[in-house]
Formats: C-alpha cells, sequence, structure tokens
C-alpha cells in the first residue's frame, strides 16, 4: 500500500509588501538602541542574507484557518475525491488565528476543526486535529497521514500548513522582514501498486537540550512597547548554524533508508526560510555523498513569498506542480525530497516518488 500525494492546493495572500516597505521602521537592537547606519544598509544587508525582495501578508479580513480552507478547497478539487470520504485533517500552524491588529490567539476550536465546517463536511468520522510542529508542521503532518495509511486506519488524509505570521511581528525587529502569511494543502490517499510510489521514506527529530529557545516568544525591541505583548523572536545564527549541522544530515537518514541514489533525485522542496542557509544546506548534503550540488534542484519561492512557516513547502510544491514557477518542473516518476527545519528544534525529511 502506497501513500501518494493525488491532490495539491496553495492560497497566496494578495497584499504585496516589499523590502522598500520597511524604509519608514524604527529597527531597533535587542537592547533598544537605534542601528549605526540607515534603513537602506538594514535592508539591503537583508535583501542579499535571506534573498526575500517582497513577501505576502493576509488582508484583514482573513485568519489562518480561512486561509488553510482555502488551499483545502482546491486540493480536494485537484485530487477530484469526495471531501466526505476523508478520514484525518490534519493541519499544521504555529499561533492560530490571529484577527488583525489584536494582541491574542484564538485556537478554541482547533483550525482543522474550523476548516472541516467551511468545508460543510457531514462525517462525523472524518477527524480533524491541529499540529503545532514549528515550520516542519506540514511534512509532519503528511508522516502521520503516512502512518494512518500503512496500518490501515485510513485511505484519505488532507494535510494542511497554514500561517499569519504579519500577525505576530515585531515591526522594531529587522528579522519582521522574514515572515509572511499563506497556506498550502494536499491530499495523501492509499494506493494499491505493484511497484514502489509516493512517501518512499521519512526521517524526523526533535532536539530540545540546547535548542528548544532558538525561536520563541519575546518583547517588542521598543522598551516603551507594551511589556505583557509578545513577539515572534529567534536567534538567527544558532538556527542557522543547527540547521547547517543536522537538516543535511536528516535527509541522508531518510535517504539511505529509501535505496535511492542520490543521482536520482531531481528536486528538493526545503523550507523557504534564508535563502543563503538553504543552499548551504544543500550543498552539505550534497557533500555528505562528494556530489557537487546539481543545476536547478532546489527551486525557490523566497524571493517574492518570503518565510510562511508551515506554508512555504506545499506552497513551492503546489506552484511547481502547476507549472507557475519559471524554469522548474517536475514529472511523473520523478525522485524528490521535502525537508524543513523549525521551532522545537524540530527537523524532518521525506523522499517521495511523484
Amino acid at each position: 500500500m502506497n501513500s501518494v500525494i493525488t491532490g495539491t492546493g496553495s492560497y497566496i495572500p494578495t497584499l504585496v509588501k516589499k523590502n522598500s516597505d520597511f524604509l519608514t521602521n524604527k529597527f531597533l537592537k535587542e537592547d533598544g538602541s537605534p542601528f549605526e547606519y540607515e534603513n537602506e544598509v538594514v535592508i539591503e544587508k537583508f535583501r542579499a542574507i535571506t534573498g526575500i525582495e517582497e513577501r505576502r501578508y493576509a488582508t484583514k479580513d482573513l485568519n489562518s484557518s480561512d486561509l488553510g480552507y482555502f488551499a483545502a478547497k482546491k486540493a480536494i478539487e485537484d485530487a477530484g475525491i469526495n471531501q466526505e470520504d476523508l478520514d484525518y485533517i490534519i493541519l499544521a500552524h504555529n499561533f492560530g488565528d490571529v484577527k488583525s491588529a489584536a494582541i491574542q490567539s484564538d485556537i478554541l476550536p482547533s483550525l482543522a476543526s474550523r476548516v472541516k465546517y467551511r468545508l460543510g463536511i457531514k462525517n462525523p468520522k472524518c477527524v480533524a486535529y491541529d499540529i503545532l510542529f514549528g515550520c516542519p508542521g506540514w511534512i509532519q503532518g503528511v508522516i502521520q497521514a503516512e502512518a494512518y495509511i500503512k496500518v490501515g486506519i485510513a485511505k484519505k488524509c488532507l494535510v494542511i500548513g497554514t500561517e499569519t505570521l504579519s500577525r505576530v511581528i515585531d515591526d522594531h525587529d529587522r528579522d519582521s522582514m522574514i515572515y509572511s502569511d499563506g497556506a498550502g494543502a494536499c491530499i495523501v490517499e492509499a494506493e494499491e501498486n505493484s511497484s514502489k510510489k509516493g512517501i518512499l521514506s521519512y526521517a524526523a527529530q526533535t532536539d530540545t537540550l540546547d535548542e528548544c529557545y532558538y525561536l520563541f516568544f519575546g518583547n517588542s525591541f521598543d522598551k516603551t512597547d507594551d511589556p505583557d505583548v509578545r513577539y515572534i523572536k529567534m536567534y538567527g545564527r544558532k538556527i542557522y548554524e543547527y540547521a547547517l549541522n543536522n537538516v543535511p544530515l536528516a535527509m541522508k537518514a531518510a535517504l539511505d533508508k529509501s535505496e535511492i541514489d542520490i543521482k536520482d533525485i531531481k528536486k528538493i522542496f526545503i523550507h523557504q526560510a534564508n535563502e543563503k542557509m538553504d543552499e548551504a544546506i544543500i550543498k552539505r548534503f550534497y557533500r555528505l555523498h562528494k556530489m557537487p550540488v546539481p543545476k536547478n534542484v532546489m527551486p525557490m519561492s523566497i524571493h517574492t513569498l518570503g518565510n510562511s512557516s508551515v506554508a512555504t513547502v506545499p506552497t513551492l510544491f503546489d506552484l511547481i506542480k502547476k507549472g507557475e514557477i519559471e524554469d522548474q518542473e517536475i514529472h511523473k516518476g520523478d525522485i524528490v525530497i521535502f525537508a524543513s527545519v523549525g521551532a522545537g528544534m524540530n527537523i524532518n525529511a521525506i523522499v517521495y516518488k511523484y
């Protein structure tokens, strides 16, 4: 029994936030002091490292569950299934529904339940739940769907990754320019076939002894701000080093389990966190196999879409699958890798035959 992605969908928010839109921000250091150079320099250094030139924000009337619903509806239509036949709806997010200009997260009921409600699914045996696994949440949801299918308790699962990070950023923190909003979804189905396809293998891990709080909720860098309001914060250098040291090994572990030759890998769909970091991860992964990085093996969407956390990988996969990213395509039979790293700290990777 194979676990196969039969449909995908994504939602790209309509509000475009360009780097130049941050020129009027009052960026501060962690101690609240200003930078010694102008915002033009801050923004250019940011672009050179991350590759981000613009990002997308959700309109004020939409929340994470709304974005997830839009992506889910497209995935169901793409798969051509009856939504009443879904056994599970697994929704990955980090902050729930945060209304525009609000200071509270809303996760009651779960976002998965909200999506099921919006879809109008009547079947009570369709179980809907959320997972919190940082940026690798969508991939982990796919791994869970694979487990359900392999043990015979599910045949069709809807996996969603959705986030509105623009609602939890500190305008005085230059790292806030990284984050964006978006949603991606897929249908994972059980498929009987004499040949192996779909999910071939996977690897996942959580490191917490030293790494637990590399990403966290913290105060604004503006010391006059309300001390009871928290924003997403990170130790960027520590995350970079952690990812560089561990993601290539997780990818290799998944590849070794699959018994696929690295030369047969056509694409690597990696979490769109930081262009330089992703390039370094892929380079080290191929170095483990004493190989140069093949041309066009790592498609990117971060330049125009930013880092939408759990939504980056499924959105990227959907866009390429539907021919919407220039000079990037996948074909039936291609072997690809999905990989991510994020808060937890969590890492995972899937080897998949398209």
